[in-house]
């Protein structure tokens, strides 16, 4: 393909991913409603924006810049008309190991190069992929998140400053220690009070944003008090810095490549699950997974250029924005504008918060995460989902979200290769004797075997098949009736070969039949039915292969050879004499 073709169908893709006028139509049917559910959504975002971007360890002002910048954008140019998107706690977990190695600057640079990769991915139309993720992993994925956002959680509960590492249990463990040689309880009643107030209010009245209420009374509570002892948040800008390429670290760009990949994995993971999560809560929303890759990829673009971490759909925010009645992208685009005016009008306001409510705001979103009932129907489905759903959620919370997800689908696809595997066996078939005498019968019985070949034949069940074939007991001929094998691979069709050739070396003839033409090619290419066509042992119908299989029998002498009809008796009487 020529240069000028392939960019012509690139500028394509790009043109087919971009918001149409349908979009903008929809914005303008019911615009009351849509700027309400989005100032609903900024009420509960603004807490959580603000906790985000402490925990990424780049402050609360990189938290409100993804807010509104990466809002707005995946609002404008996403796939869901419903997606709202920002900092979320899935990917602070993976922000603090690389704040840790590489500094603020490295999580900028890697979130540059994640909005790049998600780009691609939606130029290569990889957004489908999501439905291959089994829910285990998904649920486990979620839980381990969850635990991850909460242990996160404990200095700041505690009032004591972070300690330092990367590993989430172990930061936690020296926070406490350090907790008990100076205990602060204020921090701690501050927090667990933001998240009660949060958790019971949810279930007593959800439409209202109580973690806004809750981290107001605790501020004024502060101030009012003078407990100079409870950290705020600190200074924050009065506004969103000028957009900028300086943090980008070209020194370490091929050290953060592994890290890009495992942000823009996440961003992928995450946003499409909250997506479909918004469809699930509609009736007539269908988000395009491309194009939401797609605008999670600008987002993700051009939030570090102003200081931004890297953002993604928030399934929290997402389901508030369903809730309160959005219909349309006005909605997630009206809550980033009123972000951007709380940052523009009230930094020195929201910079007295202190960093024990934020942290009783995230305790409670990390509570709220898990479902209980969903989590105990998956782990009684079947043991295999069971182990998927644990063995997800430990290496989520032990290692690293990524290699988690990694691990949960090479899990939960050796147990699905397992489970078909089994599903291959060999069925015996009756034989089609005709009209031979009941002696006859038996001896046919004594030495041809048919069995029909069901299921999968391909590599998880190949040998298993090899091994039951090759222990058949002592007989004569095998007919083997391929018409019911739904896969065969190439390493089904060298084991069928073996097994050919094995039972041939104990003097018994194999016979097949019913080979389905798209599996021909495979056999014919590891040479499976060479020999057996040179001979004349392949055959059309099982039917067919039993006569020859008898044939050969009798040709053998195994089976005695039909006697031949008796010819009429010769005339006794004398000869007609004329």
């Amino acid at each position: 393909m020529s240069v000028p073709l392939l960019l012509a169908g690139v500028w394509t893709r790009i043109t087919s991913l971009l918001p149409t006028r349908g979009d903008l139509d929809q914005m303008r049917r019911d615009p009351r409603r849509d700027l309400l559910a989005g100032l609903t959504v900024a009420v509960v975002a603004l807490p959580l924006a603000l906790g985000f971007g402490v925990s990424s360890g780049l402050g609360a002002e990189a938290g409100l810049a993804t807010a509104v910048i990466a809002g707005a954008l995946a609002a404008v140019f996403g796939g869901s008309n419903l997606q709202v998107s920002g900092p979320t706690g899935a990917m602070t977990v993976v922000l603090v190991p690389i704040v840790a190695d590489h500094g603020a600057s490295g999580v900028l640079t890697v979130g540059l190069m994640a909005g790049v990769i998600l780009v691609v991915l939606a130029l290569l139309r990889a957004g489908g992929s999501m439905r291959y993720v089994p829910a285990p992993v998904v649920e486990g994925f979620t839980l381990g998140i969850a635990c991850v956002i909460a242990l996160q959680q404990i200095p700041n509960a505690l009032g004591v400053p972070v300690p330092e590492g990367d590993r989430v249990l172990v930061v936690a463990w020296r926070a406490f220690e350090e907790f008990a040689r100076t205990p602060d309880w204020i921090a701690v009643a501050l927090a667990l009070s933001v998240a009660a107030v949060m958790l019971i209010g949810a279930r007593l009245r959800p439409t209202v944003p109580f973690s806004i209420l809750a981290v107001i009374a605790a501020t004024l509570v502060v101030q009012v008090a003078g407990l100079d002892g409870v950290r705020p948040i600190g200074d924050l800008p009065s506004g969103l810095p000028t957009p900028s390429l300086a943090f980008l670290d070209t020194g370490a760009l091929t050290e953060l490549i592994a890290p890009a990949v495992a942000v823009a994995a996440l961003a992928a993971l995450e946003s499409l699950l909250s997506a479909s999560v918004a469809d699930g809560m509609t009736v007539n929303q269908r988000h395009d997974p491309d194009r939401e890759l797609f605008g999670q990829g600008l987002a993700n673009i051009a939030s570090p250029l102003f200081g931004g971490v890297p953002a993604t759909g928030a399934i929290a925010r997402t389901a508030v924005n369903v809730r309160t009645g959005a219909t349309s992208r006005l909605a997630a685009l009206a809550h980033a504008a009123v972000l951007a005016v709380i940052v523009f009008a009230a930094a020195p306001l929201v910079s007295k918060i202190p960093l024990a409510a934020l942290a009783g705001v995230l305790l409670a979103t990390a509570v709220r995460m898990v479902e209980v009932g969903s989590l105990r129907a998956m782990a009684r489905a079947t043991r295999s989902d069971g182990l998927v759903l644990v063995l997800t959620a430990v290496a989520t919370l032990a290692l690293d979200l990524v290699l988690a997800v990694i691990i949960g689908l090479a899990v939960a696809g050796l147990l699905a290769l397992s489970a078909v595997a089994r599903q291959a066996r060999l069925a015996p078939l009756p034989l089609d004797r005709g009209d031979h005498t009941e002696a006859e019968r038996e001896l046919l019985a004594e030495h041809i075997v048919a069995y029909r070949v069901d299921g999968p034949l391909f590599f998880a069940a190949a040998h298993r098949f090899l091994l039951e074939l090759t222990e058949l007991a002592d007989v004569r001929v095998v007919i083997l009736r391929l018409s019911h094998v739904s896969v065969i691979d190439a390493t089904g069709a060298l084991v069928l070969k073996d097994a050919v050739a094995k039972l041939r070396r104990r003097g018994i003839a194999v016979m097949i039949s019913g080979v389905r033409p798209e599996h021909r090619k495979v056999l014919e290419s590891v040479g499976t039915l060479e020999s057996l066509r040179r001979e004349g042992r392949e055959y059309a119908t099982t039917p067919e292969a039993i006569r020859a299989a008898r044939d050969h029998l009798e040709l053998t002498g195994v089976l005695p050879a039909p006697r031949a009809p008796q010819s009429a008796a010769a005339p006794t009487g004398p000869p007609n004499r004329p």
